[in-house]
């Protein structure tokens, strides 16, 4: 469904998601507590960033294996040559060294968001994965 992220900086945060990946801002609101905004991932799948009011610690939690409580975010680009762009894009923006992961059945390359946060993004090379990626309803009445 979603992954909530605290950011220091909510436009920095979504400019970067919405240029790098072409996400869809798809909701935002500005309240006297904090600024929030929903970028679509997907078909039933969103990235719900947030930036808390006067919180001195933003995004920084206490550290668990180099990079918080939330180990990780992974996105999965549409295809090969849509991997290639966005590993592109992402170098140009000094965010990864591009360097590529290849895992067997499909590849990943890392970078940090502006946040600092550890992101993979992942490509499926090899199409016996393809039915685990792929988006399934979890409820009956969705089907």
């Amino acid at each position: 469904n979603h992954v909530a992220v605290l950011t220091q900086d909510l436009a920095r945060f979504v400019a970067f998601y919405t240029e790098v990946f072409d996400l869809e801002v798809v909701f935002e609101e500005s309240t006297p507590a904090f600024r929030h905004a929903i970028l679509r991932t997907g078909e039933s799948s969103w990235l719900h960033p947030a930036e808390v009011t006067g919180n001195p610690h933003g995004a920084a939690l206490p550290a668990m294996f180099d990079r918080g409580h939330l180990d990780h975010l992974a996105l999965a680009a549409a295809s090969p040559d849509a991997f290639e762009r966005l590993r592109r894009r992402l170098v140009e923006r000094g965010a990864s060294t591009g360097s590529i992961d290849d895992l067997g059945s499909f590849h990943s390359l890392w970078f940090d968001d502006p946040d600092g946060m550890r992101v993979e993004l992942t490509v499926i090379v090899d199409g016996t994965l393809r039915g685990i990626h792929e988006p399934r309803p979890l409820f009956a009445a969705a089907r």
